[in-house]
């Protein structure tokens, strides 16, 4: 392989590794009780009208995700 692909092939690995992993996600995330319904997790209901913006959770999953680039960087 030349020298000037290899940052592509890294690239392309990395992500069908990430599509895997966001594929098992989706599959499983309805397995798992408390996501999606944390405290601090922005839900009203009216009459006609339904607002749900998962803060507490776009958080935790932003945390979680970081430390395991942060862990694959080292």
């Amino acid at each position: 392989m030349t020298p000037q692909l290899q940052p592509f092939a890294k690239l392309i690995i990395f992500a069908g590794i990430a599509l895997v992993v966001f594929g098992l996600i989706l599959l499983f995330a309805g397995k798992i009780p408390f996501l999606g319904r944390l405290p601090g997790d922005i839900f009203i209901q009216r009459k006609n009208f339904t607002f749900y913006f998962p803060l507490a959770t776009s958080i935790l999953l932003s945390i979680i995700i970081s430390l395991i680039l942060y862990f694959f960087r080292k």
